[in-house]
């Protein structure tokens, strides 16, 4: 097998999904097209020579249906030769992206491929692909056997279960702005973020999310989001697979899960024979994917498992890595997956996360990526490990190595 590299990686902002959002007037075609012709035009390639592009988006309907990443590459004027597809592993999706191109370049199918991600959460809203249907998706049969709630039932769940406290996740939650905040002024975005122009000429060029007034005080004193839902329906569903666990304690906020945003990334990997054909420098090596399932009702402890099977097939420990980056779905996951490998928390997240900058579904694994390759060159470390939790009871998980 060849190696995988990656060549670049760079992202749009995140703008606030809602409908005054900074991006909100932009079409998610459109965004992810962005992120392509910024690709071209930092490493010089031409766009014939890429032979694939994977596009992780999760809800495909109306802006984001019809495989947004062949419309991505029309958006851009790509060469019609240039082929794409879009996949869905939920949250993990522009991660999953990635690693699919990574296969493809590492068994020799293709030279040069582009994997990436798209969510456009104010023209799109979360859940709008299920219709009528619950989190259950209307199968009987799926409901006879598992018992499913929604993610924030599963993220507080595990706080219970795994003994994650609301001041902890509060705490945390402010960690996440403070150190946001602090990379933001500090320039730590500026490598991998590219402009979107907007058609009134106005410039983005910089995430809209972040709340640097939301300290402890103000995060301590917001109410629990799924209590009132959960103490009626939905956290007896849960009990059913967790009896030895008598009441749930409900500890997410709106203020300690993630941010609704839109956004979009874009990571360009080759195999060696890549590297010469076009003369390409790169930046990383991606040493190790995988991807697990977990029990569906706690359904987002995936990024335990899926990180130890990364690191077993890298040959490395927990120790080795020098950053890592958890998606912040929840403060939970991010808590129970440091708890439960041990990881420094110095070395978690070291730019903040998803709790301050947002979480653009599809893109989310794809911008974390890059993150994490930006700060090990500004650091010069060598190993990082990116990981998320994921719908339905999956992980998600990709070690790269800089390459100096």
């Amino acid at each position: 097998m060849s190696n995988a590299y990656v060549i670049d990686a760079v992202r749009t902002p995140r703008g606030k999904g809602k409908k005054r959002g900074t991006l909100a007037s932009v079409h998610p075609q459109e965004l992810s097209a962005a992120t392509l012709t910024a690709i071209q035009q930092r490493t010089g390639i031409k766009p014939e020579s890429v032979e694939e592009v994977v596009m992780g988006c999760v809800t495909q309907v109306d802006d984001q249906a019809a495989c947004i990443a062949r419309y991505a590459v029309m958006a851009a004027q790509w060469p019609n030769a240039v082929p794409g597809y879009t996949v869905n592993r939920f949250c993990g999706s522009g991660l999953q992206a990635i690693n699919n191109v990574t296969n493809q370049v590492q068994s020799n199918a293709v030279d040069l491929a582009l994997g990436g991600g798209i969510e456009s959460m104010s023209r799109v809203k979360m859940g709008a692909d299920l219709g009528e249907r619950d989190f259950n998706i209307g199968n009987p049969n799926i409901a006879k056997h598992y018992n499913l709630v929604p993610q924030g039932i599963s993220a507080d769940l595990i706080a219970t279960k795994f003994n994650i406290s609301r001041e902890e996740a509060d705490r945390f939650a402010e960690s996440s702005q403070l150190k946001a905040d602090k990379a933001i002024k500090e320039g730590a975005f500026k490598k991998s973020i590219i402009p979107v122009k907007l058609e009134d000429g106005t410039i983005v060029d910089s995430d809209e999310n972040p709340r640097i007034e939301s300290d402890y005080a103000f995060l301590s004193g917001l109410g629990a989001v799924f209590k009132t839902i959960g103490e009626k329906e939905l956290d007896a569903i849960a009990l059913k697979t967790y009896p030895e666990i008598q009441k749930i304690n409900h500890i997410h906020t709106l203020g300690n899960s993630s941010g609704i945003v839109d956004g979009a990334a874009s990571v360009l990997i080759a195999n060696d024979e890549g590297l010469k054909k076009y003369g390409l420098k790169p930046r990383a090596k991606i040493v190790a994917t995988a991807a697990t399932g977990e029990e569906p009702t706690i359904m987002l402890t995936g990024p335990v498992s899926a990180s130890r099977k990364a690191l077993q097939l890298a040959g490395l420990k927990v120790e080795d890595i020098d950053l890592w980056e958890i998606n912040e779905a929840f403060a939970s996951v991010v808590l129970y997956t440091k708890n439960s490998l041990n990881i420094p928390m110095e070395k978690i997240n070291v730019n903040g996360g998803s709790i301050a900058l947002g979480h653009p579904l599809g893109a989310t694994g794809a911008i974390l990526l890059g993150t994490a390759l930006d700060e090990l060159e500004r650091r010069n470390q060598r190993y990082a490990l990116i990981t998320l939790c994921i719908g339905g009871g999956m992980g998600i998980a990709t070690i790269i190595e800089r390459i100096p």
